[in-house]
């Protein structure tokens, strides 16, 4: 099961400094980004220096912004483990505006507690010992 005061922890300093390095490789103003993201410039500019905490709703739009993948920012923020499973669920959740964002941030939850639990039962499996009655005997 996942660990919910992992999942909601988010470490502000090393998003931002992942945000700004994003932003370098693509060349951007923190303007245009802002400008793109749809966030005020002085906003960003905290998040870039780990002074606010973005909701899972900004980072989807920053990583609009940048062009990669909102899960991709939700990992450096600890709102996700990197897992297997669909980046498009964890994106279309991220980005619903009917949803509450704590509505957002506990769907994400149960979907990375189920991807978890999947792996979990992956890995017991591929652990398990052979089971002599799963085979059938050849005859001679």
């Amino acid at each position: 099961m996942c660990d919910p005061s992992r999942v909601a922890r988010i470490d502000v300093s090393g998003l931002g400094d992942y945000i700004r390095e994003q932003r370098d490789q693509a060349q951007m103003s923190l303007r245009q980004l802002a400008r793109a993201a749809e966030v005020s410039n002085p906003y960003l500019s905290q998040v870039e220096r780990g002074l606010r905490k973005p909701s899972a709703e900004i980072l989807a739009r920053i990583a609009q912004g940048l062009r990669i993948s909102a899960e991709t920012l939700y990992v450096q923020a600890g709102i996700l483990a990197e897992r297997e499973g669909d980046e498009a669920v964890t994106t279309a959740i991220a980005s619903d505006s009917t949803l509450t964002e704590r509505q957002r941030t506990t769907l994400l939850q149960i979907y990375a507690a189920f991807q978890a639990e999947n792996r979990a039962n992956r890995d017991q499996a591929d652990a398990a010992p052979d089971d002599p009655s799963d085979h059938t005997r050849e005859e001679a």
